[in-house]
């Protein structure tokens, strides 16, 4: 699916596609974080026939609910190609050693080989986290590897 990118000068970006059934979709992102979503006329693709105007919560939600369920397809179809990977999710808690601290102290990859996908925290999806990016108590870590190795990080998240 393409995706098309287009600036707006003075009001930030527009993205938008064309679905299988031939409905234009867009997301315009304000410079001032607002974010419209919009839905143009079939007739004329310049003309918006419905728009919904989010602020950054609710853009957050709706990221989620359509971004959340894509990563767990994703991982699943993934378990499917390759034998002995497995996904599974694992909490901070409360004493983790690593709760206030980078994701990058822990080490984890270079400890086990398994990998950090996505940090789900307060329903938020952070896809990909950096190793600047700062665990709380409560976040769901998604961890990839196999059973072996996933089973470690559970260990280092708990214990260190």
């Amino acid at each position: 699916m393409e995706v098309e990118q287009t600036a707006l000068p003075g009001i930030g970006l527009k993205h938008d596609f064309l679905t299988r059934k031939g409905q234009r979709v867009g997301v315009v992102s304000h410079r001032t974080g607002r974010r419209d979503l919009v839905i143009y006329d079939k007739d004329d693709p310049d003309s918006v026939c419905q728009m919904v105007k989010l602020n950054d919560e609710e853009a957050d939600a709706l990221a989620e609910l359509l971004g959340a369920p894509r990563i767990v397809q994703r991982l699943n179809q993934l378990h499917q190609q390759v034998e002995g990977l497995v996904s599974v999710q694992l909490p901070i808690p409360d004493g983790s050693p690593y709760a206030g601290r980078p994701m990058g102290d822990a080490r984890v990859r270079t400890r086990t080989s398994a990998s950090i996908v996505a940090v789900v925290r307060s329903g938020q999806v952070f896809a990909s986290p950096g190793p600047d990016f700062t665990f709380r108590v409560g976040d769901v870590v998604v961890v990839v590897g196999s059973e072996d190795s996933t089973a470690e990080v559970a260990g280092i998240l708990a214990e260190g």
